[in-house]
C-alpha cells in the first residue's frame, strides 16, 4: 500500500541551484535547510509562514541541531557551529585540510547523538570524498572507502544501520554500527541504474524504510529495510536532493530541489526546479537527534 496522501506541492519559491541538507527541528517546529551555491542557511516555518535566511561564509551542505541550543554546519571549510543569533560561523574541525577542492555534503546523526557526515569532490568526478563520524575528541573518523560524491549517511531507527550513498555509481550501501561506532558489514543495499537517476540524500521513516531522492529521476523513492522498491513519488522537477519528515506528528515530507545543471530549455520546461516541496503521507519519520558528542 503506498503512504503517499497528497500530491508534491511547492511551499518556498527559491529558484535555487542547489538545496540540500533538510532537518525538521523539533525545538522551533521548523524546517532548516542550505543551499549549498549561493551559500545559505534557510528556515522555513510552516505554521507561520515565516521564511529567514542566512549568508554563509562557504559552500554550506547541512546544518543540524546541536544539543545545547546552537547549530552545527557543514562547510566547504569544514565542520562550523552556527548561531543563527549572530549569524556567525565558527570553525569546529577541517576533516580534510589538504583537500581543499572538496566541500562538506550531506550529514546525520545518529540515536547517541554522534555526527556522520560525508564529504565529496566539488568538481564532482575525483574519488577523493568519504563518509566521517565526529568523534567524542572532536577529531573527524574516516569510515568509508573513497568516493566521488557521497550523500546520507542515514541512520535506521535503532542506530545499529548506517546507510551511505554513491551517488555516481548509483549505489546505496547499508552498515553494520557498532557501540563504538566502526563501521562493519558494508553492503549494496539497493543500485539504481544512472539512466532512471542518480541516487541522492537518503532519509529513514518510522517503519525503518529508505527514502532517496533521485537527482535527474523526477522523484523520491522508499525502499523496505530489505532494500525492495515499494513507492516511488513522482515529482514536477527532475533533481530531488533530500527529503525530510516534519510536522507535529513528522507526517509532511520535505524535498529540497536543485536547477543548477538546466540549459535555458529545461529552466523554461521546469519553472518550479530549486524550491522547497512538500506533501503528507501515512508513516511518519523519526524525530532528529541533536548533535551531543565532538561539539
Amino acid at each position: 500500500m503506498n503512504v503517499q496522501r497528497s500530491e508534491p506541492v511547492s511551499v518556498w519559491d527559491l529558484s535555487a541551484p542547489l538545496l540540500e541538507g533538510p532537518v525538521w527541528v523539533g525545538r522551533d517546529a521548523a524546517l532548516w535547510f542550505t543551499c549549498i551555491k549561493t551559500p545559505r542557511v534557510h528556515r522555513f516555518d510552516p505554521a507561520s509562514g515565516d521564511r529567514k535566511s542566512w549568508a554563509a561564509p562557504a559552500q554550506c551542505g547541512f546544518v543540524l541541531p546541536a544539543a545545547d541550543g546552537g547549530f552545527v554546519a557543514g562547510l566547504q571549510t569544514g565542520l562550523h557551529r552556527f548561531d543563527p543569533v549572530t549569524g556567525a560561523f565558527t570553525l569546529l574541525v577541517d576533516p580534510e585540510p589538504t583537500l581543499p577542492g572538496n566541500r562538506l555534503n550531506d550529514a546525520t546523526v545518529d540515536v547517541h547523538g554522534r555526527l556522520w557526515f560525508g564529504t565529496m569532490d566539488d568538481g564532482e568526478s575525483a574519488a577523493t570524498g568519504a563518509v566521517y563520524r565526529l568523534a567524542a575528541d572532536g577529531m573527524a573518523v574516516r569510515s568509508s572507502p573513497p568516493v566521488a560524491i557521497t550523500n546520507g549517511p542515514a541512520v535506521s531507527p535503532d542506530g545499529r544501520t548506517l546507510y551511505h550513498v554513491d551517488t555516481l555509481g548509483g549505489d546505496i550501501f547499508a552498515c553494520t554500527v557498532a557501540d563504538d561506532g566502526t563501521l562493519t558489514d558494508r553492503r549494496i543495499f539497493a543500485t539504481i541504474p544512472n539512466a532512471e537517476g542518480h541516487p541522492d540524500g537518503p532519509t529513514v521513516d518510522a517503519e525503518g524504510c529508505v527514502w532517496v531522492g533521485l537527482y535527474g529521476g523526477w522523484g523520491i523513492r522508499r525502499y523496505s529495510p530489505e532494500g525492495e522498491l515499494l513507492e516511488t513519488v513522482r515529482m514536477p522537477v527532475d533533481a530531488i536532493t533530500k527529503i525530510a519528515f516534519g510536522g507535529p506528528d513528522l507526517t509532511t515530507i520535505y524535498a529540497t530541489t536543485a536547477n543548477k545543471h538546466h540549459d535555458a530549455d529545461q529552466a523554461t520546461a521546469q519553472p518550479l526546479a530549486g524550491n522547497l516541496f512538500a506533501f503528507d503521507v501515512a508513516v511518519p519519520g523519526v524525530a532528529a537527534t541533536a548533535v551531543s558528542q565532538g561539539i
